[in-house]
């Protein structure tokens, strides 16, 4: 500190780009800092830090803190220098692209459209164009922190249909649609047709299968489909649900690996994803450079990404219920009713609980009960009760909503919240 600090700008940057100011050898910042609040109100702003070992944890961030309160630092010892952080981070995802396809332009008369939201993404469509594609028809790719297009989450169910019906209307063959700071995202294919959440997670799960040379153990959140997990055991992979919250993904596929478990692939349904390949890093432009690479090679073929996911079975219904929790201790209260419902599963007539499982109580119904899956689980920020129901089935949710009710009847502190 006495020696001084440089400091770059990079002024509007993507979060990966913000990581990737460790790695990049012309800068190899000791810490990148990102301020974002994603997709929320901008009230809702905060810092993520990074090292080149990855993103900080709770305890890392505590440490800061600490240490923040305790050093002092003279302004004159801090020289700061502006830093074009998007256009180097494009640059090297475009060499990624070209290298991977052995093409200049791979995309040369290619319409593919780009959502930013009104976020940091706009800079994907100028990828786009140096490889060849024309993304006239893009949307929201200028900046607007009050976000006065739509809500830039790319899995909102409403954007999607949006971005889905304008990808049709510009008879585009790909669209690619991010969050805020571009850790998420997910694309629609020609024709409207919607690969995000599960859909998303089958997609990445046959890219990592086509680049693996052994068996691949793919590290989803809590919420993913009984379908998707049939789908990556068909394919040949392992799926190990593990808990909500990306952190916890990527967090448990590290692990893994230490322990000799081969875990290329963290993904979350809220499209956040991390290979290994690429520094475990969630980066929404990283995954959709891995998704465009299978694309130009389908290309040659004829083929669309659809069409490697027309053996994987969506869900019919899908619903997902939160209960307020009034108790003071909401954590105690919410355990209670967790064993509740666990006892209620136990002897419910076409339920099974699922195990292994690492996070609340998950039951899979049969035909005559519902056809689908529930999973009841504590938020991890507020006091609230999550359920997720999905049924393959037409009226099948409802079916097995109706248990879970009567399952938390005793438990009057806690009650559904209205919209």
């Amino acid at each position: 500190a006495a020696e001084g600090f440089h400091v770059y700008d990079a002024a509007l940057s993507s979060t990966p780009a913000i990581f990737m100011s460790t790695v990049f050898e012309e800068i190899q910042a000791d810490c990148g800092v990102m301020i974002t609040a994603s997709h929320l109100p901008a009230n809702r702003n905060g810092m993520k830090f990074f090292t080149r070992a990855g993103g900080t944890n709770k305890q890392d961030i505590r440490e800061i803190l600490l240490d923040a309160e305790q050093t002092s630092i003279e302004r004159e010892t801090c020289n700061i220098f502006p830093l074009n952080l998007t256009k180097r981070y494009a640059d090297h995802l475009t060499s990624i692209i070209r290298e991977q396809t052995g093409k200049k332009y791979p995309f040369t008369g290619c319409k593919m459209i780009v959502d930013a939201g009104g976020g940091a993404g706009g800079f994907f469509a100028d990828i786009l164009n140096e490889l060849g594609a024309d993304t006239s028809g893009s949307l929201f790719l200028e900046p607007d922190g009050t976000f006065s297009g739509h809500i830039p989450n790319p899995e909102n169910a409403t954007v999607l249909a949006d971005f889905s019906r304008q990808v049709k209307e510009q008879q585009a063959e790909l669209g690619i649609i991010f969050d805020t700071d571009v850790d998420r995202a997910a694309v629609v294919d020609k024709g409207g047709h919607i690969i995000a959440r599960n859909a998303l997670i089958a997609l990445m799960t046959l890219i990592v299968l086509k680049d693996s040379k052994q068996k691949p153990t793919i590290v989803t959140d809590s919420v993913t489909s009984s379908s998707l997990k049939e789908f990556i055991e068909k394919k040949g992979a392992v799926h190990h649900r593990f808990k909500r919250g990306y952190k916890n993904v990527i967090d448990e596929a590290i692990r893994l690996n230490a322990t000799g478990v081969y875990a290329p692939l963290a993904i979350e349904t809220s499209g956040h994803g991390a290979l290994m390949e690429n520094y475990f890093l969630d980066d929404g432009a990283y995954m959709a450079v891995k998704i465009l690479i299978l694309y130009a090679s389908l290309m040659e073929e004829g083929k669309s990404l659809s069409d490697l996911l027309k053996d994987f079975e969506e869900a019919k219904e899908a619903e997902e219920l939160r209960m307020y929790i009034e108790c003071e201790d909401f954590q105690t209260c919410g355990n209670r009713a967790l064993e509740a419902f666990a006892d209620y599963a136990q002897k419910q007539s076409g339920w099974k609980i699922e195990t292994p499982n690492y996070e609340g109580v998950r039951i899979q119904a049969d035909e005559q009960s519902g056809e689908g899956w529930a999973l009841m689980r504590l938020s991890l920020h507020d006091p609230e009760m999550v359920i997720n129901i999905e049924s393959r089935q037409n009226g099948g949710v409802a079916k097995i909503k109706e248990h879970i009710f009567e399952a938390l009847k005793p438990f009057e502190d806690i009650r559904q919240k209205t919209k």
